[in-house]
């Protein structure tokens, strides 16, 4: 019988190879902050968080060789409060950024992405919620390009005829009252 102690996902570790640029990415580029760093055996770990109430949401080992893709990992995701214009600026940023690599924005219905590679490969996901809850694995091209209310518009067309489709306050209720119940 599996534990009844409640777990969520609170940071990733990365091992680096060059932590300088890799600081300077996250930081400048997607807007974290610097919160610890110090020894670590013969490596350094350096701490990076945008929430107050979170010490580290990511953290960097140093002593990675050179950066290839990584095989062990196919991302981290980093929820937004934002809006699609955030996503819409985040992928023009991303986009000027020569040292990003693969920037992807994608729908699941339940959510608008951008999914990209780090300055060392690393598979990375910003997302904004959507309003509707769709049953997954779901995955459209998503064109920033157009406006919001097209977006909106568009997403809703295209999932409303699948399973599971509605308001995400309604699925989290179900959620909640199944947890509730164990």
């Amino acid at each position: 019988m599996a534990t009844a102690l409640r777990l969520e996902v609170a940071h990733a570790v990365l091992y680096v190879h060059d932590v300088a640029d890799m600081i300077e990415f996250y930081t400048n580029t997607l807007g974290f902050e610097l919160t610890d760093r110090g020894p670590l055996g013969n490596n350094e770990i350096v701490f990076l968080s945008q929430n107050a109430s979170d010490h580290h949401q990511v953290a960097f080992i140093t002593g990675r060789g050179a950066p290839q893709p990584s095989n062990s990992m196919n991302h981290i995701a980093f929820r937004s409060s934002g809006t699609l214009d955030d996503l819409r600026s985040l992928k023009k940023t991303l986009a000027a950024d020569d040292r990003v690599t693969q920037i992807v924005p994608l729908t699941h219905g339940n959510a608008w992405s951008v999914y990209f590679r780090d300055p060392e490969f690393n598979g990375v996901e910003v997302f904004i919620d959507t309003p509707w809850h769709v049953r997954q694995p779901q995955g459209e091209p998503l064109d920033l390009d157009k406006s919001n209310d097209e977006i909106v518009d568009t997403t809703r067309a295209h999932f409303s005829g699948e399973p599971e489709f509605g308001p995400i306050d309604e699925f989290y209720s179900r959620r909640a009252a199944h947890f509730d119940e164990r």
